[in-house]
């Protein structure tokens, strides 16, 4: 999706949610200039590193996740596929002792297992966006083979593929990637949230709140929206 589609949507989203675009922009500046010091991967070095397949498993935070990762690991050789866990997910995979090839992440989920998954060889996709200006800040240095993405407009070392959620950017990243077969596993569109998406609730699984709702929505959206534009072939095992 090129920048030009995406800010419609952009749009719409920064009205529904009351974002402002000028704090996702002050995020991208600061990303980008932290890997402007630190260095950071560039589109073309991340597809060199995934060029062993064109298909691809996306793992989803979603209630699903922790069976699909189990029968994944049961019945494929995962060696075949290139691995991406939007950011909570990593959690359960390395619960399975299995680190993804890539992981997107705003760096909301548990920062140890995606930390462990970096040190194993884990290519991190850092998103800025107006509240994780502080993470961006304090938690970016700790990080090796970076790609920074923005849902503003992309400035600098920072790539737009399109995408809202961890797990949709997934889907646009590994669009970009050539990708040309997709799995979508622990990616329900629900209203459940687990313990891989939101670490800090009491229960493993839990009654998503207005906020998250709008997420998921948006999620969903832009899934279809691949489905319906793109020369891909997606199954979604929540389906």
């Amino acid at each position: 999706m090129d920048f030009g589609l995406w800010e419609k949507y952009y749009t719409e989203i920064l009205e529904d949610l009351g974002f402002l675009r000028e704090n996702d922009e002050k995020s991208a500046l600061l990303l980008d200039e932290i890997l402007s010091s630190e260095g950071c991967l560039t589109l073309d070095a991340l597809s060199q590193f995934v060029d062993f397949s064109d298909k691809y498993i996306i793992f989803g935070a979603g209630p699903s996740l922790k069976e699909h990762v189990k029968f994944f690991k049961e019945n494929y050789d995962l060696k075949d596929y290139v691995l991406v866990a939007a950011d909570g997910a990593t959690t359960a995979l390395i619960e399975e002792k299995i680190a993804p090839d890539i992981i997107t992440t705003d760096l909301d989920g548990n920062l140890d297992d995606i930390l462990l998954a970096n040190f194993r060889g884990a290519n991190i996709v850092i998103h800025a966006h107006g509240d994780n200006i502080d993470k961006i800040a304090n938690l970016t240095k700790f990080f090796t083979s970076v790609l920074g993405t923005t849902q503003s407009q992309p400035i600098g070392n920072l790539y737009n593929f399109g995408g809202f959620s961890d797990g949709d950017r997934a889907l646009f990243l590994a669009v970009a990637l050539n990708a040309k077969e997709i799995t979508l596993a622990g990616m329900d569109f629900g209203e459940i949230i687990t313990k891989y998406s939101r670490p800090n609730i009491e229960t493993s699984l839990a009654k998503a709140d207005d906020f998250k709702k709008k997420k998921l929505y948006y999620a969903e959206k832009f899934t279809q929206w691949i489905i319906d534009n793109e020369d891909v072939d997606i199954v979604n095992l929540s389906r």
